[in-house]
């Protein structure tokens, strides 16, 4: 007996050496701590501090170190840095705080995490993901992608060689959506689509044909029939809603955005803003019920609406994109499906029929005076591009992180919508990263053809010329508004 204690508590003690041994954060993120060496089109070159956070080769750069670099050129830039916020200014020269490119000392090991920092550029909030660490110094750093550096600054960042980064400044920023295919970028996605709304013309597609789950991008049709409702004078924007059992119930679950309470009206107006702009489920099911009676007649309604736009491929099972169960013994679990194409079918006619909908979707914010509720757009390319006009986000675990943004162009006669769809990322920071990108290619494949194209003859009327009377309004004044 006394041995087999004396196994038993060599047992217990093995295991709990064991335990202790092994990391206690399994599941957080790390990073890796490493250098890179960075040559610039002024012939300066240095050591990079870098960071890959969580998985090798997703590299973070060291803001200071290519600060330094850039001093002097086109492209050089002051920072102000703090615990979580940073400034950075185009244009300024950079004063030193220590330490800039040289490599990490051994005994450093930050423990940080990857989030959106306040981040400042020329005084104005935009939004990229970043890693700000302590320097031995007392001073803070930031690190962030090269990508994201090189869209802010409008300069051209290539890598020659493992571990080494080539920076041109007098080339602005560019990228070839073919190139990063072939480098196995988008495999990371499920589908992804870039064109023009205007002229049909798609500049670039992946996967574009295959359906997949849309999340609260689903919003957009139910905006869309909402909005024929108040063409056809079924609805009028200011028209009171009082919220159902069932609108009071999706508030107060776990997919709930806006709190709604017994009682509570909110006109047509703030309903739309509320769908689009926090993406509330709510305020889609509140809709829904208004413009059909029902969220079962309004789903028949949205997939009817689909056949007639020639969605081959779109399926909707509610108004909001959320997962939605059979009741059956066995529920099965549904979504909301649409290949890449078919959103940008969807896009392209609502943006024609209903310009008007960008005046919701371009707001950074907006208030909800019935409520006395402010509540913010979820799109982040609305801080980060000057251009985007909108127009929604989704997540959901199947259909993964996805944006569909807008963006208008003007080629000198006429202001085009031009569409980025990006469909099932990771999260919502490569949502972000893979829209942005996409939406820099859209704009310079965009002017590049509008600067090789002619423009129309005198008396030609365009091809896609809007037949909804309030779009060619809508349409005459941007016009004219282009031609200054």
């Amino acid at each position: 007996m006394k041995q087999l204690f004396i196994k038993i508590y060599s047992f217990i003690l093995c295991v709990i050496l064991v335990c202790l041994m092994l990391p206690v954060r399994t599941d957080a993120g790390y990073e890796i701590l490493g250098t890179c060496q960075v040559q610039t089109d002024a012939n300066t070159a240095g050591t990079v501090k870098t960071m890959d956070y969580s998985y090798d080769r997703n590299t973070y750069l060291s803001l200071r170190d290519i600060a330094v670099l850039l001093n002097g050129t086109g492209k050089s830039f002051s920072l102000e840095i703090t615990k979580n916020a940073v400034a950075l200014n185009p244009g300024n020269f950079y004063m030193p705080v220590g330490g800039e490119n040289v490599p990490w000392e051994s005994s450093e090991n930050p423990d940080i995490t990857l989030r959106r920092n306040e981040f400042k550029v020329s005084g104005q909030t935009v939004y990229y993901y970043t890693l700000i660490t302590a320097l031995p110094s007392g001073s803070y750093d930031c690190f962030m992608m090269a990508a994201d550096l090189a869209m802010i600054l409008d300069m051209n960042v290539t890598s020659p060689a493992s571990g080494m980064l080539q920076i041109d400044t007098q080339i602005p920023f560019s990228i070839s959506p073919d190139a990063l295919e072939a480098a196995g970028y988008f495999y990371g996605v499920n589908s992804v689509l870039a064109g023009d709304a205007a002229t049909g013309e798609i500049y670039y597609a992946y996967q574009a044909d295959m359906a997949y789950p849309i999340a609260s991008t689903s919003k957009l049709m139910t905006c869309l029939l909402t909005m024929d409702a108040i063409s056809s004078g079924q609805l009028a924007l200011e028209q009171q809603v009082t919220v159902s059992d069932a609108a009071i119930a999706l508030s107060a679950s776990s997919d709930g955005v806006i709190p709604l309470e017994p009682g509570q009206q909110l006109t047509v107006q703030e309903l739309l803003v509320g769908a689009l702009l926090p993406s509330s489920n709510e305020c889609a099911l509140s809709l829904a019920e208004t413009v059909a009676g029902s969220e079962d007649a309004f789903v028949m309604m949205m997939n009817q609406k689909a056949a007639e736009l020639g969605l081959s491929q779109a399926v909707f099972y509610n108004s909001n994109g959320l997962p939605s169960y059979t009741g059956d013994a066995i529920p099965s679990k549904r979504q909301n499906r649409m290949s890449a194409q078919d959103m940008f079918q969807l896009v392209s006619y609502l943006l024609k029929v209903y310009p008007q909908i960008t005046d919701i979707t371009s707001m950074q914010s907006a208030t909800l005076p019935s409520l006395d509720l402010e509540v913010r757009n979820t799109n982040p390319l609305l801080r980060n591009l000057p251009e985007a006009t909108g127009l929604k986000t989704g997540t959901t675990n199947k259909s993964g992180a996805c944006l569909i943004t807008s963006l208008t162009a003007d080629n000198g006669t006429t202001e085009h919508d031009l569409v980025v769809i990006v469909l099932g990322t990771e999260d919502s920071i490569e949502r972000g990263r893979v829209s942005a990108l996409l939406a820099r290619y859209a704009l310079q494949t965009f002017h590049a053809g509008a600067q090789d194209s002619n423009p129309p003859e005198a008396g030609t009327i365009p091809a896609n010329l809007p037949t909804h009377a309030e779009a060619a309004v809508d349409w005459i004044l941007r016009t004219a508004r282009a031609r200054g």
